[in-house]
C-alpha cells in the first residue's frame, strides 16, 4: 500500500485551508487603527488576493497578498514585494530593481502621508506586475499593471516635487545718470582795433551769467579773437585783452572768477578766414563756452 498518497493529500488540504483562512479574513478585515495609506493598502491587497482566489484559482499568490493584506489592516505599513523573491525574466531585472528603489524612496519621501491612496496604489500595482511576470502567461494582465504602476508614480512624482521658487523680484532699474548738460556757446563782437565790451556784448554776457547760476557746477571759458589787420604780436595781445574784459563783465553780473577761464588766439583762427589785413567784423569776437 503507498502511504505517500494519502499523505500528500492530507498536506494539499492543510495548506488550502489555511490559504483558505487567510483569504476569507482579508474579505471582511476592517483597517480602522492604521493610517490612511495603511487602509488604503489593505483595499489593495485584499483585491489582489480575492483577484488570485476567486477568479484565477492561484491559492499561493492569494494567501501572499491576503497575509500582507491582514498586515496592513493591523496598520503596519508593509513594503513592496522584494525583486528578488519572484522568478523574473533575467533581463527584465535592472527595470523591477529600478523600480521598485523608486516606489521606494518616494514612499520613505513622505509619499504615504502625503499621497496615501497613490502611493498605495502604486504599491499593490506594482506587487500586481512582478506577479503577473512571473507567471508570464497573461500580456495583458502584465501590462494593465505595469502601465497603471507608472501612471502613479508620475502622478505621485508631480504632487511631491517641491514648489518653485518664486521668481525673485527683478532688481529695479538704475536711475538713469542725469545726461551731461550740452555745452553752451556765445559769441560776443568787438569793435575794430578795440577791446571795450560792447552793449550788444553785455546782452550776450548776461545770458552767459544767467546760464551760469543754473549750472553752479559748469565751467567757463572766454577765448578772444581779431580780424587780420595789424602785427600778429598786437592782435595776440587785443585777442587777450578782449578776453580779459569779458571775463571781467562776467564776474560783475555775478559769476565767480575761479570758474572762468581766459585765452587769446589773435588773428590765428579767424571764423571766417580772410587774407592779411582784411577788416572783418565777424573775427573780432570773444568766444564763451559753458560746459
Amino acid at each position: 500500500m503507498n502511504l505517500m498518497k494519502p499523505l500528500a493529500a492530507v498536506v494539499a488540504g492543510t495548506f488550502l485551508s489555511a490559504c483558505a483562512t487567510n483569504v476569507e479574513s482579508i474579505r471582511t478585515a476592517d483597517s480602522v487603527n492604521g493610517t490612511e495609506f495603511t487602509r488604503a493598502l489593505t483595499d489593495e491587497y485584499r483585491a489582489l488576493a480575492l483577484f488570485e482566489a476567486d477568479e484565477m484559482y492561484d491559492w499561493p499568490n492569494a494567501e501572499h497578498f491576503a497575509k500582507k493584506g491582514l498586515r496592513a489592516a493591523q496598520g503596519e505599513a508593509v513594503r513592496p514585494d522584494e525583486v528578488e523573491d519572484r522568478v523574473l525574466p533575467e533581463e527584465m531585472q535592472s527595470e523591477f530593481n529600478e523600480a521598485r528603489s523608486t516606489l521606494v524612496a518616494l514612499l520613505d519621501d513622505n509619499a504615504r502621508r502625503e499621497m496615501p491612496n497613490q502611493a498605495a496604489r502604486a504599491q499593490g500595482r506594482f506587487d500586481c506586475w512582478m506577479e503577473q511576470q512571473e507567471e508570464g502567461h497573461q500580456p495583458s494582465h502584465i501590462a494593465a499593471c505595469r502601465n497603471e504602476f507608472y501612471a502613479l508614480m508620475a502622478e505621485i512624482e508631480q504632487g511631491m516635487a517641491p514648489e518653485p521658487e518664486p521668481e525673485p523680484e527683478p532688481e529695479p532699474a538704475p536711475e538713469p545718470e542725469p545726461e551731461p548738460a550740452a555745452p553752451e556757446s556765445t559769441t560776443a563782437f568787438f569793435a575794430f582795433d578795440d577791446a571795450t565790451v560792447t552793449e550788444e556784448a553785455m546782452a550776450e554776457l548776461r545770458q552767459v551769467a544767467r546760464t551760469a547760476q543754473e549750472r553752479p557746477d559748469a565751467m567757463i571759458s572766454v577765448t578772444g579773437h581779431t580780424d587780420t589787420v595789424g602785427p600778429e604780436e598786437y592782435n595776440l595781445q587785443l585777442s587777450l585783452r578782449r578776453a580779459e574784459n569779458a571775463r571781467d563783465a562776467l564776474v560783475d553780473l555775478g559769476v565767480s572768477e575761479e570758474r572762468i577761464s581766459i585765452a587769446g588766439r589773435g588773428q590765428a583762427e579767424p571764423a571766417v578766414p580772410t587774407g592779411d589785413e582784411v577788416r572783418e567784423q565777424a573775427n573780432r569776437r570773444v568766444e564763451v563756452l559753458v560746459q
